[in-house]
């Protein structure tokens, strides 16, 4: 599995943590997007663009709190990106939501917890013929169709 993982510079010591940690449990080729950008949106972008066009299987983002990563990341069509806040939630991100990337906060998110998310999220596979497949097929299709919107008025 190719992972790409970025950040902002508040977060770049939980991102190095991570890369280890992905490294020493052989959970995938990880590639550093670095963490030098103050605009968290650059980074974030750049990974969801190269997941979204399946240059890599999944991305991992982390700012501050993860909510403005997650926020940038979702603007790229193709692109979906789970905040998550605990191991379940890291989980279900995969099984319930198919989701290919996940963003969290280095503030508010402890060391072993990171690392249990990301763990959550590199080994578990969305789950076909559930109740969440149609949930699912349903924000992917209007993401394919989607336009964008401008106020007329």
């Amino acid at each position: 599995m190719k992972i790409a993982i970025g950040c902002d510079p508040n977060a770049t010591e939980a991102k190095n943590d991570l890369i280890n940690f992905i490294q020493i449990n052989k959970l995938g080729d990880v590639t550093d997007f670095g963490s030098d950008d103050s605009i968290y949106a650059n980074v974030a972008i750049n990974i969801a663009e190269k997941v979204a066009l399946g240059e890599y299987d999944r991305g991992i983002l982390i700012c501050g709190t993860g909510i403005g990563v997650s926020i940038a990341a979702n603007k790229v069509k193709g692109a979906y990106c789970a905040l998550a806040y605990d191991v379940y939630s890291a989980e279900r991100a995969r099984l319930s939501n198919d989701a290919n990337i996940l963003a969290f906060g280095s503030l508010t998110t402890g060391k072993i917890t990171r690392q249990m998310m990301v763990k959550a999220f590199l080994t578990n596979e969305f789950v076909l013929g559930t109740r969440s497949q149609p949930k699912v097929e349903a924000y992917k299709n209007y993401d394919r169709n989607r336009q964008l919107y401008i106020n007329q008025e």
